[in-house]
């Protein structure tokens, strides 16, 4: 059943002059696949044996003024300390280990892997949102789609995504399989992480149409939240207003980036090729998002790498990736 933001007690498309302070949310695309059924899985080349992890982390600072937007994508093969903890349903106490970060997913879910990356990063996080294909391809399609582009040809062997250069309408598939695949060209995942970012730039750019339609945004958030997980208190509701205030926010206002990578870690046994952070950087980059404070420096707009380098990339604003 569809409500609208009156319905729902609050003011939906009426941000505050300042919120009271910064939040932080994780944002994490599981792995789950066996919530789309067997056609789908066929016709959108998502089949295979799911690992139960994140293949998606993206930790969204959202200024207390709401007028800035900075998102960090964490790869999923970076090298974690996942801390401590005990398994809730067997009552078994597992020792803290190192082990690929997207694995903190599938020992102790989203609590743990909030846990184990407020440890890496040293910033607190305020909500999470867990999504899998299910919930994600219904939210593309109760927007109506969502627009990309792309300068070159896109051809991944594993998804089966064909794009010739130009803009492409994406369906909730379609953009599966566009945010999915890793197998373009070198870059690997994080060049995947790229046009991530450029679908959330392109996911943006569609919300602003919807601000005015309280029905249309309550079946967004509706479609997102359905079967996903989310921190108590992160509901309809608040998803609804919260999107609406960011829908407000300039492109030129918004900032995406990768951590910084030093390299490739020793084989670990047990937990395989690993990416190694670079630990002065990442303490730079993550305590900007400590102090409430720009990634990029006022004045100034670079342009990204497409592809990225190995290292990643520095942070871009996200008028810098938006389809022009």
């Amino acid at each position: 059943m569809l409500v609208t933001g009156s319905v729902l007690g609050i003011s939906a498309f009426q941000a505050p002059s300042r919120a009271p302070h910064a939040m932080n949310i994780l944002l994490m695309g599981t792995d789950s696949r066996d919530t789309i059924s067997p056609e789908e899985k066929e016709r959108f080349h998502a089949g295979g044996v799911a690992c139960d992890c994140t293949d998606v982390m993206m930790l969204v600072h959202v200024s207390a003024l709401r007028d800035r937007i900075s998102v960090v994508s964490l790869p999923r093969d970076s090298l974690a300390d996942i801390p401590e903890y005990r398994d809730d349903s067997s009552g078994q106490e597992f020792p803290a280990r190192p082990a690929k970060l997207n694995n903190a997913f599938a020992e102790g879910g989203a609590p743990l892997t909030v846990r184990t990356v407020e440890a890496m990063t040293h910033v607190n996080i305020d909500r999470y949102l867990q999504v899998d294909f299910r919930r994600f391809m219904d939210a593309v399609d109760a927007i109506g789609g969502v627009e990309v582009c792309t300068a070159r040809p896109l051809k991944d062997s594993a998804t089966k995504l064909d794009l010739p250069p130009g803009k492409h309408r994406l369906s909730g598939g379609q953009a599966l399989q566009y945010v999915r695949s890793r197998h373009v060209d070198g870059s690997a995942d994080l060049g995947r992480i790229q046009r991530q970012h450029r679908f959330l730039v392109s996911v943006m750019h569609e919300l602003k149409h919807l601000t005015s339609d309280p029905v249309a945004m309550a079946r967004v958030a509706h479609a997102l939240l359905d079967s996903a997980q989310a921190d108590p208190g992160f509901g309809v509701g608040e998803l609804v207003d919260l999107a609406s205030s960011l829908s407000r926010i300039p492109l030129s206002s918004t900032e995406f980036t990768t951590v910084p990578v030093a390299g490739s870690n020793p084989l670990i046994a047990g937990v395989g090729s690993t990416l190694r952070w670079d630990d002065k950087k990442v303490d730079q980059e993550f305590g900007k998002l400590r102090d409430d404070r720009p990634l990029i420096p006022r004045g100034q707009s670079p342009r990204p790498d497409d592809p990225p380098r190995f290292s990643g990339y520095a942070p871009v604003r996200g008028s810098s990736l938006a389809c022009s």
